[in-house]
């Protein structure tokens, strides 16, 4: 089995066609369980953000493994498959690892460096656990790219590099919402007195929310379709809650709308906007600001609005742009304004990739060691064969030994064993990543007469208990490992 990986993302498609590819909820467990079926595959996760859509599969077969998950995507997303295919980009064994650990690290997204990707991988992987889609070989792939994420926010400062798209968002929405030649916002406080409105209540709208009282918000209110998590975030910051029928009126109280829901359709459309126009021109010039309800008397000056859209598929229309006053900043714009990352940081980035190098030749390492590991075995299963028939024969000819000698003798003969069979098999472990490293298990083969029955033996029930049953993929019911682990 070889780890594939078919996804499309802000790198290689335009956010409208990542929004029609995107899959969350019921649509993701299905796309998961559709894979999984799929013929040549054997495990498979999906990363679904709003800058990628990516499936990861344990497959048998390269070709039909790609065309296989190709299918499936273009179909769950209603993109015909050659428009589909002209964005997706393809990565196999260990550049599809390499891809998952950068991934996961923060490299490859829109704003480098970023963090919350770390916690979206580790829903991915849980949420095809649950569903019995991930398999061994991804469940511990899915762990080493995790690792590799902790290291990498542990030991370099790439989180100086690494604003999250929220952090980057709200920076661009600030610059707009200073009047004319009042210079830049401070940047430790670019929302000072302003008041936000975040839209939806999951884990994207709580860092809009811990993001907006960092940055200096007046105001926060949360609106969400069920009470009750709107009001849990909004206490977290001391802020209010409001319900989507409101929506309208506490459009009309903000100055910034941050929108991340999951939503399927549009939240905001142009007529909610429409009416949240009306309110707010009606908005008292000192009034309180935002508001979860209608509010205030007429006379208050235009001010500007602007919606930060963080959803994918989109929470607002593109025609709100056209109303007056009205500006909205998309991912499209985040897209637009790059993730290059300071020369200052750079070197964090490059300690980062340094982790990612280092982990994924561990993995390689280890792999090569875990080729050989049959030979190991079968190696040390003949010599224990030679210990058990030498004390028989000691035994016959030198009668019934009391227990304690005939221990000794054991441990003494197999101390002697050990000691001859440590280096040779350390050795053709470290060598079996290297040129020509098949060489120096096939020479241990010959040197010691080994049965190659044995070793495809060892080799077949180290598979089964990958592959079989429902304890496959870890120890036995009993807690023992494989003979193949052991001689790891």
């Amino acid at each position: 089995m070889s780890v594939l990986v078919v996804g499309l993302s802000h790198r290689s498609a335009p956010v409208t066609v990542l929004e029609r590819a995107a899959v969350s909820g019921d649509a993701l467990g299905k796309l998961l369980r559709d894979v999984f079926q799929a013929e040549h595959v054997a495990g498979t996760f999906v990363v679904s953000t709003c800058n990628r859509v990516e499936v990861y599969a344990e497959v048998d077969k390269f070709h039909p493994g790609v065309s296989a998950i190709s299918e499936l995507l273009a179909r769950h997303s209603g993109i015909p498959r050659g428009e589909l295919t002209q964005h997706l980009y393809v990565h196999y064994e260990d550049r599809a690892v390499q891809h998952l650990l950068s991934m996961t690290c923060g490299l490859e997204s829109m704003v480098v460096g970023e963090s919350q990707i770390l916690g979206q991988v580790r829903q991915s992987l849980a949420l095809a656990r649950g569903h019995g889609t991930l398999g061994r070989v991804l469940d511990d792939l899915g762990a080493l790219a995790l690792r590799a994420a902790k290291r990498a926010h542990a030991e370099t400062g790439i989180d100086r590099a690494g604003a999250n798209l929220v952090t980057v968002g709200v920076g661009l929405a600030a610059a707009r919402l200073r009047p004319p030649g009042a210079g830049a916002p401070d940047p430790a406080r670019p929302l000072s007195g302003l008041g936000v409105l975040v839209v939806g209540a999951g884990s994207m709208s709580a860092l809009a929310v811990a993001t907006a009282d960092r940055l200096g918000a007046a105001r926060i209110v949360v609106a969400n379709r069920t009470p009750e998590p709107a009001r849990r975030l909004a206490a977290s910051v001391s802020g209010t809650a409001a319900g989507l029928r409101g929506l309208p009126a506490a459009l009309a109280g903000a100055d910034l709308v941050i929108s991340c829901t999951g939503a399927a359709g549009l939240v905001i459309n142009a007529d909610v906007l429409a009416s949240a126009l009306r309110l707010r021109a009606a908005l008292p010039a000192d009034g309180p600001g935002i508001q979860a309800g209608p509010a205030g008397s007429a006379g208050g000056p235009a001010r500007p609005l602007v919606l930060l859209d963080l959803a994918l598929p989109r929470d607002v229309d593109p025609a709100a742009a056209d109303l007056p006053g009205v500006r909205v900043l998309s991912l499209e714009s985040l897209q637009e304004a790059g993730t290059a990352v300071p020369a200052s940081e750079a070197g964090d980035v490059a300690a980062v990739r340094a982790i990612v190098a280092e982990e994924l030749a561990a993995r390689v390492s280890a792999q090569h060691a875990a080729r050989v590991a049959p030979t190991v075995v079968a190696l040390r299963s003949k010599a224990a064969e030679v210990v058990e028939a030498e004390l028989l024969r000691l035994a016959g000819r030198l009668g019934q030994l009391d227990d304690r000698a005939h221990t000794e003798i054991a441990r003494a003969m197999q101390r002697v064993v050990d000691k001859l069979l440590h280096a040779p098999t350390v050795r053709v472990k470290e060598l079996a990543g290297s040129p020509g490293g098949d060489s120096y298990e096939t020479a241990l083969r010959v040197l010691f007469d080994l049965d190659p029955g044995a070793i495809e033996a060892v080799t077949r029930a180290d598979a089964g208990l990958v592959t079989g049953g429902p304890d496959a993929g870890g120890p036995s019911a009993s807690g023992s490992a494989s003979p193949v682990e052991e001689a790891r």
